[in-house]
């Protein structure tokens, strides 16, 4: 809605530029119910009239969480393939201005592709809405008609192929594969990875989703092991607690009994003391060794777990953020 066309203008390499303002419904629970979006599209001077339209929009959404963080970029191909036809490629790419850290970037991305997957997923359903009322109303028309509009489309001067300028083939030939000029570009101009997506391609074994998954599944088993490990640990100072119960008890029933009346008898509980204070004392031993490497053990997990949200952040490979799929 409040959609605003600013009209085009042409730049000094021979581009034309146009800026579109319009505000999108938000259904993130997460973000607003509204966002201002600003669309800065770029129609390439290869583009001919009849025949073929290369525009790239870059599009930034306002008053959305890390908004300052990225932008997205679409390119329109339209070529003419016959009389009354036409194909159309889109592709789409999102870069970032400032590098976020590990979930920052994952919340990016899953919002991202969702939004943008139900956008085209509309933008199919309007062009066949279109279609179809342009077949419709081909079919409502007199043979008069139809032999008037075909004569006049075949007047229609057609530009052949071979008048297309040299550079067209590079702006169609891949659609968001970039040369490398414009990746050097892109490494000075922009901070951040850039991945591209084939928005029909709905693959669950794509390279982001397979990261996020290692990366839940590495954290869900250290997890589940500093549990095990405090469970153990729990264990072993309720069996602390239990033993010392016990002790003070059993002193508590010697005394009560009837006192030792000759040499022998106090030599025999002497011993028996010295016995039971010896085992008790091993006890204590093995439990607090236990206990010690126990300790040892959650610190080497919780170290590793650090290790692996600091590599996760700052140790990515550049080149894997500059992959594309188509």
């Amino acid at each position: 809605s409040d959609v605003v066309f600013h009209p085009w203008k042409k730049e000094e390499n021979g581009n034309q530029t146009r800026v579109i303002l319009y505000t999108i419904t938000l259904t993130n629970p997460l973000a607003p119910k509204t966002a201002t979006v600003t669309e800065t599209q770029t129609m390439y001077k290869a583009s001919q009239e009849s025949e073929c339209y290369v525009i790239d929009a870059e599009v930034l959404t306002h008053d959305v969480p890390y908004h300052d963080y990225f932008y997205t970029i679409n390119r329109y191909t339209l070529t003419r393939v016959a009389r009354n036809k036409s194909r159309l490629r889109v592709s789409t790419e999102l870069r970032y201005r400032k590098q976020p850290w590990g979930l920052v970037k994952s919340f990016i991305e899953k919002n991202f592709w969702s939004g943008l997957e139900d956008y085209f997923r509309h933008l199919e359903s309007e062009l066949t809405k279109t279609e179809s009322t342009y077949l419709a109303e081909v079919h409502r028309q007199s043979p008069k008609e139809k032999v008037s509009k075909q004569s006049t489309v075949r007047r229609r001067k057609r530009a052949h192929g071979h008048l297309r300028v040299p550079h067209l083939e590079e702006v169609l030939s891949p659609v968001t594969t970039p040369t490398d000029e414009e990746v050097a570009h892109r490494i000075k101009h922009v901070a951040g990875s850039t991945q591209t997506r084939h928005i029909p391609e709905e693959s669950p074994s794509s390279f982001h989703l397979q990261s996020v998954s290692k990366l839940l599944l590495v954290i869900s088993f250290v997890l589940v092991l500093l549990v095990i490990l405090n469970m153990m640990l729990f264990y072993k100072l309720w069996m602390l607690e239990y033993t010392t119960q016990t002790l003070t008890t059993w002193q508590g029933l010697r005394l009560q009994e009837r006192l030792p009346q000759s040499q022998t008898e106090w030599t025999q509980l002497l011993e028996s003391q010295q016995k039971y204070h010896d085992s008790e004392l091993q006890k204590w031993r093995e439990i607090i060794k236990s206990s010690v490497m126990l300790l040892d053990q959650m610190k080497d997990s919780l170290i590793t777990l650090q290790n692996g949200f600091g590599s996760r952040d700052f140790g990515s490979d550049p080149e894997e953020k500059r992959k594309h799929f188509h």
